[in-house]
């Protein structure tokens, strides 16, 4: 019975990774097409995306789900390029938190990737040993028992026939010294 709840829960872990990740990715997508309209305006400018943004850290912490321990996404510190208000468009500030929006959601599906790596490695290798000990191991040990039982058995039933026979030749020089 624990181990249907085990499959179940294992189950419910994998499904709820895939989920973030899927939501993540799609977060990731929404943003990116709200960034296409800042794209064509960089392309008629000398300057990259790039240069307005840079990642300096992904901030991230642990947890445990399934006895693994599993970075959580906190956020990611950035730094944005000083722009001169004269010499750029006023776009500019609006298309950085746009960007910074778009790395966060990124930032954050690469950790979510990482964790659906770490949480099906940990459950593929602990049904592993599941299956290890339910199909061969504990198969192997109920034999050995079996056999062990029947080797004291035989043991005991030997023990028993070496006291009678004892006892038989206790009893016979007292009945030839009689006689």
């Amino acid at each position: 019975m624990c181990d249907v709840s085990g499959k179940a829960k294992d189950s419910l872990t994998r499904e709820q990774a895939v989920t973030n990740l899927v939501e993540s990715a799609a977060r990731e997508t929404a943003a990116r097409r709200a960034l296409d309209a800042w794209v064509a305006l960089f392309a008629e400018q000398d300057e990259a995306l790039d240069a307005l943004i840079r990642v300096e850290r992904v901030n991230t912490g642990t947890s445990n789900i399934a006895g693994v321990t599993i970075p959580i996404y906190k956020g990611i510190d950035v730094a944005r390029a000083t722009l001169d208000l004269f010499a750029t468009p006023a776009w500019y500030d609006n298309a950085a938190e746009s960007l910074t929006a778009i790395l966060s959601l990124k930032a954050e599906r690469l950790v979510l990737e990482r964790q659906r790596e770490l949480i099906f490695h940990e459950l593929t290798t602990t049904s592993q040993r599941v299956n290890l000990f339910e199909k061969i191991k504990i198969p192997e040990c109920k034999e050995n028992i079996r056999i062990i039982r029947i080797a004291i058995g035989d043991e005991q039933t030997a023990a028993v026939t070496r006291g009678k026979i004892a006892k038989g030749r206790a009893n016979q020089p007292q009945q030839e010294d009689a006689a």
